[in-house]
């Protein structure tokens, strides 16, 4: 149970200060501009709050637990980044088929910030594992 905490707590703190920057900062200008009014201007911290607490434990269950039972960090990455590009691309092609004006440029970037924040997440889940477990 000790490597699962770890690998939970570890991954939640890395995924919400990666996703803090991307959002908050270097990325912010780039979704105001590309999606406007539909923006929520100040977000609804409490729904976001649900959203990290339940993906960061899906990666820890898809990405981080086979990897320790079976693999390393490179597992572990890789199975966190497949994850990323499924949970975020299901969001955005869901998006551009449903939502009048949804841009394309916005699906690209995120589902590749999707991939990559995931598998950061999922290998730093691992070493959390490995080395506080």
């Amino acid at each position: 149970m000790k490597p699962v905490l770890a690998a939970y707590g570890g991954g939640l703190l890395l995924f919400l200060a990666l996703d803090y920057l991307w959002l908050g900062h270097l990325a912010r200008d780039f979704y105001a501009r590309q999606l406007g009014d539909l923006l929520r201007d100040p977000p609804q911290l409490g729904i976001a709050a649900l959203f990290y607490l339940a993906y960061v434990a899906g990666i820890v269950f898809f990405a981080v637990l086979p990897a320790l039972r079976e693999g390393g960090v490179w597992q572990a990455a890789l199975y966190g980044a497949l994850l990323g590009l499924l949970a975020y691309g299901t969001y955005d092609i869901t998006n551009l088929a449903t939502i009048r004006g949804w841009p394309w440029t916005v699906s690209l970037v995120d589902m590749a910030w999707g991939t990559a924040v995931s598998a950061t997440t999922a290998a730093a889940g691992y070493l959390a594992a490995r080395w506080l477990g």
